[in-house]
């Protein structure tokens, strides 16, 4: 993934999308961990990107998880 993705990009993606793009990029910062312990990182950037991408992924599941509770009837969760 080489940009960032915009949080409307996310919210017109299904659970599932959401879910396997929360794979592809645990996957991407695991990659980059190990090769920041290795000392072959070249893109300090690009950990840090990831890590927001991730954070912005679960924000957006979470957000549509409430919604469709809420929508349900069913009671919605304490924040």
């Amino acid at each position: 993934m080489a940009k960032a993705t915009k949080p409307a990009d996310l919210r017109a993606k299904t659970a599932e999308e959401l879910e396997a793009l929360l794979i592809d990029l645990k996957r991407e910062q695991f990659n980059l961990r190990f090769q920041r312990a290795t000392g072959q990182n070249e893109g300090q950037a690009r950990v840090r990107t990831v890590r927001r991408e991730i954070a912005r992924v679960k924000t957006i599941a979470s957000q549509a998880l409430k919604k469709n509770a809420v929508g349900a009837g069913a009671p919605a969760a304490k924040s």
